[in-house]
C-alpha cells in the first residue's frame, strides 16, 4: 500500500488508522505547498487533487474518512468496526458526525481566516462558523460522559476520524471551556500508534 499525504492535513487520519492496523505501507509526500496536488501526475490518481489518498493494489481511495473505514474492513480481526450490528451503527453515525457536523465549520473557519484571497475572507462567515462548531462540539462533549471512547470500550474509526478534529479545533482554540473533549484528545494522542498532532507534523514538513 501507498499514502499520498502532507504533514498535518487529514492524512495524519489515514496515518492513525494505518498504524492502528499495523498495516506495511510506504508514505508519499505531496507537496501542497509546491503545488504538487495539482499536476497532472496526481490528478491521474485524485482528480480532486486533494490528499490523502490510499493506493492498495488496483483500488484507488481518497477521503480519509473513507481510508478509515476501508482499513477497518480490510483488517477486521483489528476491530475498529464493532461486530455488534449496534455498535457498528453507531460507529457509523459518530464518524458521519465528524465530517459533516464537526469538520465543515472548521474548513469555513480556516478558509475565511487564510485560504481565501483577502478579498473573499469574511469575518461574518468564520464567526457563525466557530458558533456551528462549538454548537456541536457540545453534543460530543456529552456523549462523552463517562466515557474513554466514542462507541464502546475501545478505540474505532470514530476515534480515529474524530480525534484529528479535536486537535484541529484546538489549534483554533474552540475547545476553551471543553475539558472533556480536550482530556479526550490528550488521551488518545498518547496511544504509541497515534501520529503526529497536527503542529508538530506541520513543523516537520
Amino acid at each position: 500500500m501507498k499514502l499520498y499525504g502532507f504533514p498535518g492535513t487529514r492524512a495524519q487520519r489515514a496515518l492513525w488508522g494505518l498504524k492502528e492496523v499495523a498495516a506495511d505501507f510506504d508514505y508519499v509526500s505531496v507537496n501542497l505547498l509546491e503545488g504538487e496536488h495539482r499536476r497532472p501526475e496526481f490528478l491521474r490518481i485524485n482528480p480532486a487533487g486533494k490528499v490523502p489518498v490510499l493506493i492498495d493494489g488496483d483500488r484507488v481511495i481518497p477521503e480519509s474518512a473513507a481510508i478509515v473505514l476501508y482499513l477497518a474492513e480490510k483488517y477486521p480481526e483489528k476491530a475498529l468496526l464493532p461486530v455488534d450490528l449496534e455498535a457498528r451503527a453507531q460507529a457509523y453515525r459518530w464518524t458521519m458526525f465528524a465530517v459533516t457536523e464537526l469538520e465543515q465549520p472548521l474548513w469555513r473557519m480556516t478558509r475565511h481566516m487564510g485560504l481565501y484571497p483577502p478579498e473573499k475572507r469574511l469575518a461574518a462567515e468564520k464567526e457563525l462558523a466557530r458558533e456551528d462548531f462549538v454548537a456541536m462540539a457540545s453534543i460530543l462533549d456529552q456523549h462523552l460522559e463517562a466515557r474513554e471512547f466514542i462507541v464502546g470500550n475501545a478505540l474505532s474509526v470514530a476515534d480515529c476520524v474524530t480525534v484529528y478534529l479535536m486537535d484541529w479545533a484546538n489549534e483554533l482554540h474552540l475547545l476553551d471551556g471543553f475539558a472533556r473533549l480536550t482530556a479526550y484528545m490528550e488521551r488518545l494522542y498518547a496511544r504509541p500508534e497515534a501520529p503526529q498532532r497536527i503542529a508538530e507534523a506541520q513543523k516537520a514538513a
